[in-house]
């Protein structure tokens, strides 16, 4: 199927969006070869760099991949940017309940897999939540984010960080709220030391444990 020829308003941006659809609609499966930048110009009716750009955005969007020499493939069909949009609808306990899975999972892996570099990251980013105070939202999400990287496994760590934009809104929104309950440092330490460990049962319990109060919280103030 054809693509439409863009119009000449917010021309990357138009191009982006259709390309987009095109994915979505499956012109291209994963793993294709996309049109050359000229041919697509020609088909959209817009300059080679204006292609460029669009293609640029798709790539940093984790849909393409180029490969120097070779063109522009097909990495993925489903569109991370859409998901993290859907995820802005859902609600606080909704996240929190999706933290407890991955980082219930994410503790258990590092308690096996950590290294000495791993520990020292998390006693520092401990440290920064203490220097801080108990509502500082950027050091509490730099400081699941160590545990995540210390299970040295990249798709885990690439998903949390994805994940983490929402994680991160949510703290805001919550620890802002003064209904909310502090983080609590003695269960994040708790968390740290049996991470250290080596205890992967502790550790998944302690990581559950850091959730549960706020997961209370929250089910208490909508009623559910």
């Amino acid at each position: 199927m054809a693509l439409r020829a863009a119009g000449r308003k917010s021309l990357v941006d138009t191009v982006v969006e259709q390309l987009r659809a095109q994915l979505a609609e499956g012109e291209w499966a994963v793993g294709d070869r996309i049109p050359t930048e000229h041919e697509l110009a020609e088909q959209l009716g817009v300059g080679r760099n204006t292609v460029r750009e669009a293609v640029r955005v798709l790539v940093h969007a984790g849909l393409l991949e180029s490969r120097q020499g070779n063109g522009t493939f097909v990495r993925s069909a489903a569109d991370p940017a859409a998901v993290l949009r859907g995820m802005r609808h859902a609600g606080v306990l909704d996240v929190l309940e999706l933290r407890v899975a991955l980082e219930a999972e994410a503790a258990r892996l590092a308690a096996v897999r950590r290294d000495e570099a791993n520990l020292r990251t998390l006693r520092h980013a401990l440290a920064e939540l203490h220097e801080q105070g108990d509502r500082a939202a950027d050091a509490d999400l730099a400081f699941h984010l160590g545990i995540v990287e210390a299970t040295h496994n990249t798709a885990f760590t690439e998903v949390y960080r994805f994940f983490s934009t929402q994680v991160h809104e949510t703290l805001v929104t919550s620890l802002g709220d003064h209904e909310m309950p502090p983080i609590d440092l003695a269960a994040h330490a708790a968390l740290v030391d049996a991470i250290e460990s080596g205890d992967p049962a502790a550790a998944e319990r302690a990581a559950r444990a850091v959730l549960q109060v706020p997961i209370d919280v929250v089910t208490a103030l909508i009623g559910t």
